[in-house]
């Protein structure tokens, strides 16, 4: 199911997260731009879950990024550890807001203020069978390349 619709001013925002909660993705998106990874925010994995941030870098490593804009967000939430099957690395993400040891140790840690983002803690690697990456991989760019075309629909001036 797709997260978009066509009939909504910006096509790419779906509404369910909070300002919050964009405020850290964006600045996460900026680090990782500068990474050069590929980000698909919002993506549905294969047990049904939604995986906030979704990067892929270009070598193919797929990171999972699971954002936490307050400490009662992060102890409400007790799914991200089923991420760990679809990522090579998994990592938190937060604002200075939020105190940082709350945060597994055994997972990244990543900082935003809204404009960059910084790497607290580097996430363990564990990497993906080659099954599992190509299901990930082949569901990111294909989600990537449908709402590329909603946007542009969406972006076009009625004939």
């Amino acid at each position: 199911m797709t997260l978009l619709s066509v009939s909504t001013n910006n096509p790419l925002i779906d509404g369910r997260q909070s300002d919050r909660a964009l405020m850290v993705r964006r600045g996460i998106q900026v680090l990782l731009a500068e990474l050069r990874f590929a980000l698909l925010p919002e993506l549905t994995l294969s047990n049904g879950r939604r995986a906030d941030l979704v990067a892929l870098s270009d070598k193919g490593d797929i990171w999972i990024i699971e954002i936490k804009s307050s400490i009662e967000d992060f102890r409400v939430d007790r799914k991200w550890p089923e991420y760990r099957r679809y990522c090579d690395r998994l990592f938190f993400a937060t604002h200075p807001g939020v105190p940082l040891e709350i945060f597994p140790e055994d997972c990244g840690l990543l900082l935003s203020d809204g404009y960059a983002g910084h790497m607290h803690r580097e996430a363990p690697e564990h990497r993906l069978a080659p099954a599992t990456r190509k299901s990930v991989t082949l569901e990111f760019s294909r989600t990537a390349a449908q709402r590329l075309m909603l946007a542009e629909w969406a972006a076009r001036t009625p004939l």
